[in-house]
């Protein structure tokens, strides 16, 4: 299915969507991406099924780099030859979904005390 979701946007404004929306977010060759750092296997294995999850529901399919304490997320639609707004819808998903810990959030769940395994996202 092709249409409007699928126009493709230039590099200024999808550096300019990125700034803007996902700053953690850059271009580079084509392809928008995020490199999501980890505390090491396991945490990298937790982030790894939460991309796989949302593409997988989103039918939108990300190329990932996985090692032992990172994970390298890229999205392009292929079918369109660039980036278009189900990069950046997926893009956010992914971001609020991999971000999110109790306890940092507002709301009743606290998360887990003192438990470095749910502790995995690096902030640096």
């Amino acid at each position: 299915m092709t249409g409007k979701q699928d126009e493709t946007y230039s590099d200024e404004e999808i550096e300019a969507r990125l700034k803007e929306a996902l700053p953690n977010w850059y271009l580079e060759k084509g392809w928008i991406r995020r490199k999501y750092k980890t505390s090491g296997w396991k945490a990298t294995l937790m982030v790894v099924n939460r991309v796989g999850h949302l593409a997988e529901a989103a039918f939108h399919h990300p190329d990932l780099t996985v090692s032992y304490a990172f994970v390298i997320v890229k999205l392009v639609t292929h079918s369109a030859k660039g980036v278009t707004n189900k990069d950046f819808e997926l893009a956010g998903k992914i971001e609020e979904v991999v971000m999110w810990q109790p306890g940092f959030a507002e709301g009743a769940l606290e998360g887990t005390p003192d438990d470095p395994r749910f502790k995995y996202i690096k902030y640096s």
